[in-house]
């Protein structure tokens, strides 16, 4: 007969850890998302070649999707416990 495996639905981190997101990450995340909409929206506002929408509304953009929708991800508490090296200081 068979053995049937179950499967964590967590993901092995490189480093041994788990790859769970917590609230700070979520709440990182809705902040990421209101920043891209405030970016939309000030483009939207803009005449077609003003400074506002050539410029501004795409550095909102940029920082909304490279900076803190991965920073959301990427973002872990450091744990309370010391690293072994650590503990001799």
């Amino acid at each position: 007969m068979a053995k049937v495996v179950v499967k964590s639905k967590k993901f092995e981190s490189r480093r041994g850890g788990t790859l769970s997101l917590e609230g700070i990450n979520y709440l990182i995340f809705g902040i990421g998302i209101l920043v891209i909409i405030l970016g939309y929206v000030i483009m939207a506002t803009g005449a077609t070649y003003s400074f506002q929408s050539l410029t501004i509304a795409p550095i909102i953009l940029l920082i909304g999707y490279l900076v803190i929708i991965p920073l959301s991800i990427l973002y872990r508490r450091r744990s309370k416990e010391r690293l072994p090296a650590d503990k001799d200081k």
